[in-house]
């Protein structure tokens, strides 16, 4: 069942190459990016691309900082317990929301 989102990104499963520290290039999805003013950075959620529709897929988070023109952005891992709680907090609300 296909859900109509007005979130400010666009929903058509925006795809991001993420390079692993073997130098794989891995494709995922964009679940969904959010700001953070308490910890001043953006967040992105992405899953692992050509997952089936209800398939369980292995969320990963990263926080990000987009370069000037707003293209490309730096991802770096989440460093702290008080980030993992902020994420998973953004992330219940925002399946709660999936789900209605």
């Amino acid at each position: 069942m296909a859900h109509e989102h007005d979130h400010e990104h666009g929903h058509d499963h925006e795809h991001i190459t993420i390079v692993d520290e073997q130098g794989n290039e891995e494709l995922y999805e964009i679940l969904f990016t959010f700001d953070s003013d308490d910890f001043e950075k953006s967040y992105v959620l992405v899953y692992p691309a050509g997952a089936a529709e209800g398939e369980e897929v292995e969320l990963s988070a990263f926080s990000f900082i987009q370069d000037e023109n707003g293209e490309q952005g730096q991802l770096n891992p989440i460093e702290t317990e008080a980030e993992w709680d902020m994420i998973e907090e953004v992330l219940n609300t925002f399946m709660e929301d999936e789900e209605e």
